[in-house]
């Protein structure tokens, strides 16, 4: 008969927190980006009125989506902190992923709306942009840049502050277009340069929201997340000492910062809990895989999951 054992990893590699916890940290940054980003559309929506210029209100209307992304950013952060319950044995971990993809398709429905006012503002030229339009888009530039920033340094590790980062980033740089442009017409009295700037920002937004969405449904199909190979994983498990086999490996990410780990390993001699507490440490270590569960099979029936078409 064959030995079975489940083991969890629950330390999470500890010696990993920036990697395994990075959204603890950002509770300022979604608070500052919130109420700034808040206060500016209040702003641009009092000022647009004034001024009477279209553009600053669409743009406030633009911002505004920027502070639902960024509440939708921090309430995936708060659920995926939440306990796991009887319903819910993972917890909630994995509302960062619906959050980074609902964010990449905010991103492209963005990128709809500013390609859409650019061909209108070429088939229409709008009126000249005072200098109302250039000092309040320039705040845009502070308000979003700063906001980005305060983003910046989660974006690699995790896909949901990702999101966040580059809707700031995004914004910033229609803020700064808004105010290159806006300075050219003033001095120029050249009306294209207005939409010809609009559709080279829509093109860069367009990209990185592509990749977004392209990494997001990858994490919500529970495809092996970015930056980890699944040859290079088996190898290591292939080569571990007594191991003869390794069969049923699922790599998966649990949120978009956490990544799991289920394995079958062939190993006749038998397994200790020191063989069982090594291998979970250097997956954590080589692969950032924080929560292993493996499966130890002496070899003597064969598995009904070994064959690789079984899943």
């Amino acid at each position: 008969m064959a030995h079975h054992h489940d083991h969890h990893d629950h330390s999470h590699g500890a010696s990993h927190a920036g990697h395994g916890h990075a959204p603890d940290n950002f509770g300022f940054a979604f608070a500052a980006g919130v109420t700034l980003n808040t206060a500016f559309v209040i702003a641009e929506l009092i000022f647009g009125y004034a001024a009477n210029s279209l553009a600053l209100i669409s743009d406030a209307v633009h911002n505004f989506s920027d502070v639902i992304a960024l509440l939708l950013a921090w309430g995936a952060v708060w659920l995926a902190r939440k306990q796991p319950t009887e319903q819910h044995t993972y917890g909630y971990r994995r509302a960062s992923i619906l959050a980074a993809l609902i964010n990449a398709g905010l991103l492209l429905m963005a990128v709809g709306g500013i390609a859409v006012e650019a061909v209108n503002r070429i088939q229409v030229p709008a009126a000249v942009a005072g200098w109302t339009v250039v000092w309040v888009a320039a705040l845009g530039i502070i308000v979003n840049g700063g906001t980005a920033l305060l983003f910046m340094r989660g974006r690699h590790g995790d896909l949901n502050i990702r999101g966040a980062y580059l809707h700031m980033a995004a914004d910033a740089g229609v803020s700064f277009g808004v105010v290159v442009a806006a300075l050219v017409i003033l001095f120029t009295g050249w009306q294209w340069v207005d939409p010809a700037i609009s559709l080279c920002i829509a093109a860069v937004v367009l990209v990185s929201g592509w990749g977004l969405a392209r990494d997001s449904v990858n994490l919500a199909l529970d495809g092996v997340p970015k930056g980890i190979g699944l040859a290079e994983v088996k190898d290591y498990l292939g080569r571990l000492d007594g191991v003869t086999e390794v069969h049923d490996l699922h790599v998966w990410a649990m949120s978009t910062n956490e990544t799991a780990l289920t394995a079958h390993l062939v190993r006749p001699d038998g397994y200790d809990d020191a063989f069982l507490h090594h291998v979970c440490e250097e997956l954590s270590h080589r692969f950032n895989i924080h929560h292993a569960t493996l499966q130890i099979e002496a070899g003597s029936d064969v598995c009904r999951l070994a064959p690789a078409e079984v899943v």
